[in-house]
């Protein structure tokens, strides 16, 4: 009995401790994941923490060689990274096409946070992702991926 209690008492500890780091959480899902294209530019060195993770939404691949994500209720697989320093979203807005005081449909990719899940599918708490409207996927001719995985260089989702 007490090793059940001890194990959802540290359960419940790791999911607080998720939900309430002090750490800026960013959930990747393209470009910016380990390996991909822009990871070394602006996270490599930045990052303290890169885990396999899942988010809710829509994926789809754009002709342009990236991919963008929607709301939606399909599983989403990439990475939840973890940075010290918060200043590093003022670069990731940059390269997401994304300005805080411009209207929604003026970006091309609105930050917003959503909830995050491990490969396990246990909460481990909010993050800001990158999020396209459907209308510009639509526009810009986006094909979606069904299996929710997006990568120029792996076929596969990460897997713990």
């Amino acid at each position: 009995m007490l090793d059940k209690e001890n194990s959802c008492s540290k359960k419940v500890m790791n999911e607080l401790n998720a939900k309430f780091s002090s750490r800026l959480r960013v959930f990747v899902y393209g470009t910016l994941k380990p390996g991909e294209a822009y990871h070394q530019q602006y996270c490599a060195g930045k990052v303290v923490s890169a885990k396999g993770a899942i988010a809710y939404g829509e994926l789809f691949s754009l002709p342009m060689g990236y991919p963008a994500m929607t709301s939606g209720d399909n599983l989403v697989y990439g990475y939840l990274l973890e940075f010290e320093n918060a200043n590093i979203l003022s670069d990731l807005d940059a390269l997401e096409g994304y300005h805080p005081s411009r209207q929604k449909s003026n970006n091309l990719y609105n930050r917003e946070q959503v909830e995050i899940f491990d490969l396990q599918r246990k909460i481990q708490g909010k993050a800001w992702v990158y999020l396209m409207s459907r209308q510009r996927v639509d526009q810009l001719k986006g094909k979606p991926q069904a299996n929710g995985w997006w990568s120029a260089v792996e076929n596969a989702p990460p897997r713990e």
